[in-house]
This record gives structure tokens, C-alpha cells and sequence, in this order.
């Protein structure tokens, strides 16, 4: 049962941070400080999103200690279809670290709005059916 309310609560979270997510997307073009803010925004919500994916599993029953094995579950049990995007975004998670450099932020930027930011709505209307 705690479980259950856990994920719940950590959903709400998730989809906050999705919407705040969003709304930087829906802005066409970003200043250099907005680029920033977008990254960070990403990062925490991505972050929200497989701990989410982890708690929603624990309390199915599933054994997930790391954010690749909750991937790899939450894709066999079809809870995300785009396995190799969510493999994808977690291995470049370094590369957003690095937004202080301005071409590597472009390509975080690029990245987040024509791959990750799908797969982030995907998984939170999905977790939304299931509440």
C-alpha cells in the first residue's frame, strides 16, 4: 500500500515537471539562458521520470535498483515503447552537464525537442491512465 502512494505522489511531481517541460518547448526560439534552463528543466524531469517508472514497478512486484534496469522492465512490460530513446537519454545525461558550452547545449536542445520531450509526454499520459 505505501508503495502504491508513493508513486502517486511522485507521479504529481512528474507531471508538474512535465507541464514547467512543456512550456519550454512550446517556445520556439530560446535564449542562451532559456537553452540553460531548458536543459536543467529536462534533466530533473527525465530524472522524475524513471524514478516514477521505479516505483510504479516496485510496487508491481518488479526487483529494479538502477535507471537502466527500470528501462529495460518498464519496455518488456510495455509501460514505454521506445526502449532505445530512454537508453539513449540516460546515456546522455553527461552531455548535459556541459551546458556552459554552447554547441554542446544546442545539441542537448535539438535532442530534447525532437526525441526525449515525446517520449517524456508518452510515459506520463500512460502513468496518468493508470492513477
Amino acid at each position: 500500500m505505501n508503495n502504491d502512494i508513493r508513486w502517486k505522489q511522485r507521479f504529481e511531481n512528474f507531471k508538474k515537471a512535465t507541464i514547467q517541460l512543456t512550456e519550454f518547448i512550446e517556445k520556439e526560439e530560446l535564449n542562451k539562458f532559456e537553452v540553460q534552463g531548458l536543459i536543467q528543466c529536462f534533466e530533473y524531469t527525465f530524472e522524475l521520470a524513471w524514478k516514477t517508472m521505479k516505483d510504479y514497478l516496485e510496487q508491481e512486484g518488479f526487483d529494479v535498483k538502477s535507471p537502466r534496469k527500470t528501462i529495460q522492465t518498464a519496455f518488456q512490460i510495455q509501460l514505454i515503447t521506445d526502449g532505445h530513446a530512454w537508453i539513449d537519454a540516460l546515456e546522455k545525461r553527461n552531455l548535459m552537464a556541459h551546458t556552459y558550452d554552447e554547441g554542446k547545449a544546442m545539441e542537448a536542445e535539438e535532442l530534447i525537442r525532437k526525441k526525449y520531450y515525446q517520449i517524456i509526454k508518452k510515459l506520463c499520459c500512460k502513468l496518468g491512465e493508470l492513477i
